[in-house]
C-alpha cells in the first residue's frame, strides 16, 4: 500500500509574485519553500499549479481566479504584501474574494512580531473564493515555514500556532477535501465532530 492509500487527493495553487525572479533577474526561492513544506505536511497526494509572475495586480487577480476555477482547494502566493508601490498582492487577491478570513493575516503578524518590529509592515491576507481558500504569505522561505507552523519551544512544544493548524478545517467548511497533516510538522485543529477516524497504515 502506498503511503497516500485512502488520503483525498488534493489540487494545491502555489504563486510567487515578484517582478525580478519572474524576469530572470534571480532565482526564485518561494515556489520551492511552498512546495517542500506542503510536501512534509501532508499526507494528501497533491497536484501542485505553479505559478511566478510580476507584480501586476490585474494579473495575479487572474492567476488567483484561474487556480480557484482549475479545482484547487488551496492557494497560497508569496511575495508582494509590504508597503511598496509594486507591492499590490493583498489588493489583488481582495479584488477576487466572495469572503474575507482576517484571522490568518492577524495570525501571520503576530508570528512575524517574534522575530522583526518590521513586521508590522506586512499586509498579507486571506480570502474565500467559492470552494477555495486563497493566503498571501511572506517572500523569504524562512518566514513562510515560520508562518504556517508557528513558533516551539525546544522540546518542540507549540508556543505560538501556526496558520496551517487552521487551514484543513477551514477547507472543510468551505466544502472542499479533507487534509490531514503530519503532526510532528503541524497538528491540524478540529472540532471532534469533524475529525475522521484515522486510515489503517
Amino acid at each position: 500500500m502506498s503511503e497516500h492509500s485512502g488520503h483525498d487527493p488534493v489540487r494545491i495553487g502555489i504563486v510567487s509574485i515578484s517582478d525580478r525572479a519572474s524576469s530572470g533577474v534571480y532565482e526564485d526561492k518561494g515556489l520551492p519553500a511552498l512546495q517542500d513544506w506542503l510536501t512534509r505536511t501532508l499526507h494528501n497526494p497533491i497536484t501542485f499549479e505553479s505559478r511566478l509572475i510580476p507584480d501586476e495586480q490585474d494579473g495575479i487577480s487572474a492567476a488567483l481566479i484561474a487556480l480557484v476555477d482549475a479545482g484547487c482547494c488551496l492557494v497560497l502566493t508569496t511575495g508582494g504584501t509590504g508597503p511598496a508601490l509594486r507591492d499590490v498582492t493583498p489588493e489583488a487577491t481582495l479584488a477576487v474574494a466572495h469572503k474575507e478570513m482576517p484571522g490568518f493575516g492577524e495570525q501571520m503578524r503576530q508570528i512575524s512580531l517574534k522575530f522583526v518590529p518590521t513586521a508590522i509592515l506586512s499586509r498579507q491576507v486571506a480570502v474565500v473564493r467559492g470552494q477555495s481558500l486563497i493566503i498571501n504569505l511572506p517572500g523569504q522561505p524562512k518566514a513562510i515555514a515560520e508562518t504556517l507552523e508557528g513558533l516551539k519551544d525546544a522540546d518542540g512544544q507549540q508556543i505560538v500556532p501556526g496558520i496551517f493548524a487552521a487551514v484543513p478545517y477551514c477547507v472543510d467548511l468551505i466544502g472542499g477535501p479533507y487534509l490531514e497533516t503530519r503532526d510532528e510538522v503541524c497538528k491540524a485543529f478540529r472540532p471532534k465532530n469533524a475529525v475522521r477516524a484515522p486510515h489503517p497504515a
